[in-house]
């Protein structure tokens, strides 16, 4: 499948697209309390559709590791002001909305969000897939043993990639019985995986186009970049140009980053050696 339904918009993912991220969190690994205020997250925004975004990813819940726990009210509260502020500046945007409760998925579409992006994949919110299908958006399905707390104590697996194609399996299987047309695959780099987990299904990326749905790659300034290095996320923008590279050559079809001009060059570059 290389186009998504996006508000009546075709996307076509046959040239790899895009995501930019913003976090309206505190705490966030990298970019944590950088764009709380309205007017600083908007003029982020706007560099980031500048510079090449397709979508926007808004997330107000943390996901690093042992990310402090928020309520569902203090996640709302954290993401509707942005998302209705975004489309009305932005009539146009493409707004991805990063959370795992199906509530707050459902409230931001409603005010003009158009793709939801599930770190759980639908193991914390029963409700989710239903209200997917509801809403009738582009799903991203993320893999992520346990939660964001305890994730990185369940790094066991019996085989890595094929457990995780199941996985796939398995939740494609129950979206497509509710008729949810656009789903979107994420490994979930990080998320419940060793450091070399991490670099084997980055190695390995192309086993998944066997469920042929478009991938995303969630490589950008994460711990398997700066830890390998000896590093820190400030310094990692030039390991995740390499890793994203190596996604890309190995068929991911969406790249989400913090930093959108050096990622839409990446692709450049890709695709002009396709050529």
């Amino acid at each position: 499948m290389s186009q998504i339904n996006c508000k009546g918009k075709l996307i076509n993912l046959s040239t790899p697209k895009v995501m930019g991220i913003l976090n309206t969190t505190p705490d966030s690994f990298y970019d944590g309390g950088k764009y709380k205020d309205m007017d600083t997250a908007l003029t982020h925004v706007e560099k980031m559709l500048n510079a090449g975004a397709t979508f926007i990813d808004v997330g107000a819940y943390s996901s690093r590791p042992n990310a402090t726990h928020i309520t569902e009210e203090e996640e709302l509260h954290r993401i509707l002001p942005i998302v209705t502020t975004m489309v009305e500046k932005f009539p146009e945007i493409l707004i991805s909305i990063d959370t795992f409760r199906s509530k707050v998925a459902k409230e931001c579409v409603q005010i003009g969000a158009c793709m939801v992006n599930d770190i759980s994949g639908g193991t914390l919110d029963t409700a989710m897939y239903s209200t997917i299908a509801e809403l009738q958006v582009p799903y991203i399905l993320m893999h992520m043993q346990g939660t964001p707390q305890n994730m990185q104590k369940n790094t066991v697996y019996d085989d890595l990639v094929k457990d995780i194609i199941y996985f796939f399996s398995e939740k494609v299987q129950q979206l497509n019985a509710l008729h949810v047309n656009d789903i979107i695959l994420d490994v979930g780099f990080g998320f419940g995986k060793t450091l070399e987990q991490n670099y084997t299904l980055l190695q390995q990326l192309d086993l998944f186009k066997i469920l042929e749905l478009p991938i995303l790659a969630g490589l950008s300034r994460k711990s398997m970049l700066y830890k390998l290095l000896d590093s820190t996320p400030q310094e990692a923008l030039n390991g995740t140009t390499a890793a994203n590279t190596i996604a890309l050559l190995n068929g991911a079809s969406i790249l989400r980053v913090h930093d959108v001009k050096e990622a839409t060059e990446t692709i450049s570059i890709v695709e002009a050696c396709r050529k």
